[in-house]
């Protein structure tokens, strides 16, 4: 069957990756997930889409696989230790997957030729910022290791473009919710535990005074803006843009919309706010956010019955 092109997906096999790859194969494309499945599921991979357990760290096993596939016309580098409290407790350990293995796939990219690499960025390389809200030309002030690992990451990603000429465009999503998250899992964000928490009929568990506000965007317009990322002609050359929602919410307004009770617990360290401005990504990627947070967060309520 004549597909679009070939295409790999490292982390495939976790939240984001479990919506994006089923999105790749309904395009057309042969899908190759890249994944240990230490935090990843096998169950996140379709049948019809192809698995390999590799660390992305491991540049040989990396290229040998590209090799092996040919022309690969897209990477979509998901994979990471994505947790901040994991990459202040095991710095070295979270360094070590977050920035030498974006390293390590930017090399096998390279050398294969790849046609463009999609990376997944954050924008918890804003950090603490004044002005919201946050626009791309701001300077970045990192918060956590991981919050420098995704920043170096993007970093490398543009002076691969600029000395290598290898494709590649940067997403720093803000707060991604949706369907398959884990509520214990490295991607949990406050919507998806707080719905974990009513399920089971607990308080819902709120940091600080909880009117710190956060840009939720859901994962099915995060997707949106991947494939996008992979065909837009207007990108290839470093470009990071924000993929959040363009509005902020508190999360005692995020609590009240889930429900029941709360109670609230020492504050910490963290970003009070949290709004993203999507411009670029709509003049770049023609893509603008389409689900709006109410509508996602019922959605959730009703996949797991809760009235």
């Amino acid at each position: 069957m004549t597909t679009k092109g070939t295409v790999v997906v490292t982390g495939g096999a976790g939240f984001l990756g479990s919506h994006l790859v089923p999105a790749l194969l309904a395009e057309g494309y042969a899908v190759h997930v890249v994944d240990t499945l230490v935090a990843g599921k096998r169950e996140n991979v379709p049948p019809e889409a192809t698995l390999h357990e590799i660390d992305v760290r491991d540049t040989q096993a990396l290229g040998n696989l590209f090799a092996s596939l040919g022309d690969v016309a897209g990477l979509f580098h998901l994979a990471a230790l994505p947790r901040v409290q994991f990459s202040i407790d095991h710095i070295e350990e979270a360094h070590d997957v977050n920035v030498n293995g974006t390293l390590s796939v930017l090399l096998a990219a390279r050398d294969a030729h790849v046609g463009r690499v999609v990376y997944s960025a954050s924008s918890a390389a804003y950090g603490d910022q004044t002005v919201l809200p946050f626009v791309e030309t701001q300077l970045p002030n990192p918060l956590s290791p991981y919050a420098i690992h995704k920043y170096i990451g993007e970093q490398y990603c543009k002076n691969f473009s600029l000395h290598y000429g290898l494709p590649t465009v940067s997403l720093r999503y803000f707060n991604i919710y949706g369907p398959n998250a884990d509520p214990n899992g490295p991607y949990a964000q406050a919507i998806i535990k707080f719905i974990d928490q009513r399920k089971r009929g607990v308080p819902i568990t709120i940091t600080g005074d909880g009117e710190q506000t956060r840009d939720s965007v859901h994962v099915r317009d995060v997707v949106r803006a991947n494939i996008l990322a992979l065909t837009s002609p207007k990108v290839g050359h470093g470009e990071m843009m924000n993929i959040g929602s363009g509005k902020d919410c508190t999360i005692n307004a995020i609590a009240d919309m889930i429900g029941g009770e709360r109670v609230y617990i020492t504050p910490r360290v963290e970003p009070r706010h949290h709004r993203a401005n999507v411009e670029r990504a709509k003049e770049l990627l023609g893509w603008e956010p389409t689900i709006a947070l109410a509508d996602g967060i019922a959605e959730l309520k009703a996949l797991h019955h809760i009235a």
